[in-house]
């Protein structure tokens, strides 16, 4: 009786250890789908815009030739005063993976961070200063066949009222960004601007920026900055994610939430681009800007792909 009691506890053990070891596969197997495989799945369906090129090109050659160029912007990754280690470690595990699957899947020859990479660089001192562009190196790693360029934002220096002189060369050393500075890669030329420095009220910074924008006024293409262009709000937006109707017309505070109308008219009468690529806002935009002669702008999102390919179209008639 005793032996019979003894092998049904055995039994029993192994059954629930069977359980236990089922439920820690599942998990685990959960885990790795949830944590690394998912987004290889989700970015695995995204794909380039076909370019149209000319025929008598070999598609050796012509798939040499086009550029591919990937668009983030406002990572903000969090800093030693408003962010919790957990979330940190939430937050910046996400983007690390979704960053290195798209490298891996897409493969893209340059990548434009357009501002806002740190939440707390226009606070921080040295130590935590460097601590975040530590954390933002292993993050956003890449192959030496990709190139990373990284434009400055509000929260990297600060509003126009809070830059300095020393918070514009430690994000310049770091990452080698100069408001104006021109960027051709494969007959693409890309202008980078200090958005910021756009205030347009004489200020010593502002007034480089400007000088230099001004040297590249015969320039065409496209150009990348934090701040959108000036708009009274997002009626005129289109793209998959945009607004929410009962968003769309809620104003927009100029030199805040956009450029002034002031600066974006100066800054289109330079007649440095054909399109402009921005950051900062929390949806996507895609809309003509009528005023300088039929130039668009996009607010990075999913309307990118829409966006390149009106932009390509245009190139390619010209």
């Amino acid at each position: 009786m005793r032996s019979n009691l003894g092998i049904m506890k055995i039994l029993h053990l192994k059954k629930r250890g069977c359980f236990l070891l089922k439920l820690l596969c599942l998990v685990v197997l959960v885990l790795i789908f949830c944590e690394f495989l998912v987004y290889y799945v989700v970015i695995f369906q995204c794909h380039w815009p076909e370019v149209k090129i000319e025929a008598h090109r070999s598609s050796k050659q012509s798939s040499a030739s086009v550029l591919k160029a990937m668009f983030l912007s406002d990572t903000h990754l969090l800093g030693e005063i408003k962010g919790h280690w957990l979330d940190k470690l939430r937050r910046e595990w996400q983007m690390e993976r979704a960053f290195q699957t798209a490298l891996s899947l897409l493969e893209p020859d340059i990548v434009f961070i357009l501002g806002d990479v740190f939440d707390e660089g226009k606070w921080s001192f040295s130590e935590a200063w460097a601590d975040d562009v530590r954390r933002f190196q292993k993050m956003f790693r890449h192959p030496v066949c990709t190139e990373l360029m990284v434009v400055v934002g509000n929260h990297d220096i600060g509003f126009h009222y809070e830059m300095t002189t020393y918070k514009l060369k430690r994000f310049a050393k770091v990452f080698n960004f100069t408001s104006g500075k021109l960027i051709t890669r494969k007959g693409v030329n890309f202008v980078m601007v200090n958005s910021v420095a756009l205030e347009g009220d004489g200020c010593t910074v502002c007034s480089r920026a400007e000088a230099k924008l001004m040297k590249l006024s015969h320039k065409l293409n496209c150009s990348q900055q934090h701040y959108p262009l000036y708009r009274r709000n997002d009626a005129e937006c289109a793209g998959e994610d945009s607004a929410l109707p009962e968003e769309k017309n809620i104003p927009f505070k100029e030199k805040y939430d956009v450029l002034s109308r002031e600066a974006s008219q100066k800054w289109g009468s330079l007649k440095i681009y054909c399109g402009a690529v921005c950051g900062t806002a929390g949806v996507p935009c895609d809309w003509l800007v009528e005023q300088f002669v039929g130039r668009r702008e996009l607010l990075v999102g999913r309307g990118a792909e829409q966006f390149v390919d009106r932009l390509v179209e245009q190139f390619v008639e010209k």
